[in-house]
């Protein structure tokens, strides 16, 4: 699934990047609770790491998302099974021609290229419509999808005093943290368990 993958991160980006838990930042380190006679009391900090791309995986995944995607990937297997159909067909023209091509009449060869030259123009509309309906209809339904994954997450930090948490997906540079500092299974359990796959996908009007 990594084009849905890539789609997601957008959405999800999008759909957090008001909330006050999320930021794109390079690790530092925590800040400790210390008292400054210059600059007062610093609030203790908590992170917490998350692995968006975790969130699409059909076995541990959400199970909305999951839902969604495929949804939208079944939607459009009829264009795609189109597509390859006429894939094939230029293929196959394309080698019949150049197996007949010194064999024939010029004008037949040149008939066969125009007609071959119909096929690729025709695939090639055809791919970047189906493209450009497919991006607009997966981000039409897994919008609300990630709009309640941004709000979940950030009732999540608030409910177990996260101050900040890092999608590792977005991140260069982090060599090792522990275990503890990931939420992405324990989030995605409670996720799944009051957000059913069956919740209705349809986006809003």
């Amino acid at each position: 699934m990594k084009i849905f993958r890539a789609i997601a991160a957008i959405a999800f980006l999008a759909a957090i990047s008001a909330g006050s838990v999320s930021a794109q930042v390079k690790p530092s380190v925590p800040a400790a609770t210390s008292t400054s006679t210059q600059t007062g009391n610093v609030p203790e900090t908590k992170i917490a790491l998350v692995n968006t791309d975790e969130f699409a995986d059909e076995k541990t995944g959400i199970s909305r998302l999951v839902s969604a995607m495929k949804r939208v990937d079944g939607e459009f297997q009829p264009r795609r099974t189109e597509l390859l159909t006429l894939q094939q067909q230029i293929e196959k023209s394309t080698a019949d021609l150049s197996k007949a091509a010194p064999l024939q009449d010029a004008k037949v060869t040149q008939q066969q290229t125009d007609k071959l030259e119909g096929m690729k123009t025709e695939f090639k509309r055809k791919g970047e419509d189906a493209q450009a309906a497919y991006q607009k209809k997966l981000q039409d339904v897994l919008g609300p999808v990630y709009d309640d994954i941004g709000k979940a997450l950030d009732a999540y930090a608030k409910a177990h005093g996260i101050t900040l948490i890092l999608d590792v997906t977005k991140i260069q540079g982090i060599v090792s943290a522990a275990e503890s500092l990931d939420i992405t299974k324990p989030f995605i359990i409670e996720f799944n368990s009051k957000n059913p796959a069956t919740a209705s996908l349809t986006p809003p009007e």
